[in-house]
């Protein structure tokens, strides 16, 4: 838990849940929900793991951008790809996978995979999902040098 927080987003979702909408507070955020054709539904809108995505993809790039300053490096044109599945489990209900694809270009694969290790440990995103969900971190060869 954070000593004291800083700031609080806030959104609210109406409808039927994935084929609704969403708004948040300050509304930024406005816009239909829809199942992915994949699991039944039209896809003429976002649906939460593309919400997910997108946060967790920034959450973790701020952080490698983070780390990769304070090891001194540059970290240039970096990119982080975050590929969120939803599926259903064993016990019942669905679960997430996410994978966590990240590139540095110009650095070694090793050095970038050593950072992006650091970014995981300190990503709020990563800290949160940390025992609850399977986090892969990808770092492919054509993503550096």
């Amino acid at each position: 838990m954070p000593d004291r927080v800083l700031y609080t987003a806030e959104a609210t979702a109406t409808g039927d849940g994935r084929n609704g909408h969403v708004i948040s507070s300050d509304r930024r955020i406005d816009f239909d929900l829809a199942a992915p054709p994949e699991m039944g539904g039209s896809g003429n809108g976002a649906n939460p793991e593309q919400l997910f995505a997108a946060g967790y993809s920034a959450c973790f790039h701020n952080a490698l951008r983070r780390v990769a300053r304070r090891e001194g490096v540059d970290p240039g044109e970096s990119t982080v790809t975050a590929q969120v599945g939803i599926g259903p489990e064993t016990v019942g209900g669905f679960g997430l996978v996410v994978t966590l694809v990240i590139g540095i270009p110009g650095l070694d694969r090793e050095r970038t995979r050593e950072l992006t290790e650091a970014a995981h440990q300190i990503c709020p995103y990563s800290r949160a999902t940390r025992g609850n969900i399977s986090v892969e971190l990808r770092v492919p060869a054509n993503s550096v040098r």
